[in-house]
């Protein structure tokens, strides 16, 4: 096996999944790791293709999509650093369901599933956080299902502003809180299930509300009081 570098020990060190692992554990799970550098737009995987591991982002940002056979795209999830995709996948020994590709210049590693195989069957640990990751996410997806099935899409777009005021977004002590869209507004209406002309068109009318301020990608939240009313 190759030498895994300090970068690679690094960073999957710091994942959430493999967090308390010791450090000869990390170097034999670094030494099935490679790196992965994808250009803005460029195709990481295809759906169809064999998923023999996971990527987790190190930097940038990749888009998981499907097409649909009238041509129509549907994104599944946009993953930025620090998130994993490919595990169930790699366990269930299927082939990819989607496609990636980078929304911007990107760097991932991708861990082979013959070395997180070898890993378990010393350590069962690992297999139960990886359970515990696994079951986090398909809990996100039911809540998308939820709000897809049962929230508007103005409800929609809220949560998903709010999630990112909550999460992300660091306020100045005398002005508004400023976030910038993680994506471009095509996808990101298709993330939340809605055309483009629909997301602008839902922008537009909380801007007049005077509930946000858009200016290009990025959007200030201006009223979130008035903004959660819509959720009630």
């Amino acid at each position: 096996m190759r030498a895994p570098t300090i970068k690679t020990r690094t960073f999957l060190s710091n994942l959430p999944m493999f967090q308390g692992l010791s450090a000869p554990e990390i170097d034999r799970i670094a030494a099935g790791t490679a790196e992965v550098r994808a250009s803005k737009g460029q195709t990481i995987f295809q759906r169809g293709d064999p998923c023999v591991g996971f990527h987790a982002v190190v930097y940038g940002q990749v888009k998981l999509a499907f097409v649909s056979p009238q041509g129509s795209e549907k994104v599944i999830d946009i993953l930025g650093p620090g998130q994993s995709f490919g595990e169930a996948l790699m366990f269930s020994d299927r082939s990819y369901v989607v496609y990636g590709q980078a929304l911007a210049d990107s760097l991932l590693l991708h861990i082979s599933k013959e070395v997180i195989d070898a890993e378990i069957a010393a350590d069962p640990h690992l297999a139960r956080v990886m359970l515990a990751s696994l079951s986090r996410r398909l809990i996100g997806l039911i809540q998308d299902v939820e709000a897809y099935s049962l929230r508007s899409g103005m409800q929609r777009v809220i949560g998903y502003l709010l999630r990112d005021v909550d999460e992300y977004a660091k306020a100045p002590d005398d002005g508004p809180v400023r976030i910038t869209l993680d994506a471009n507004k095509g996808v990101i209406a298709s993330r939340l299930n809605l055309t483009p002309e629909h997301f602008s068109r839902i922008l537009g009318e909380l801007s007049h509300e005077g509930a946000i301020g858009v200016r290009g990608a990025e959007i200030s939240i201006l009223d979130p009081e008035l903004l959660r009313s819509h959720l009630a």
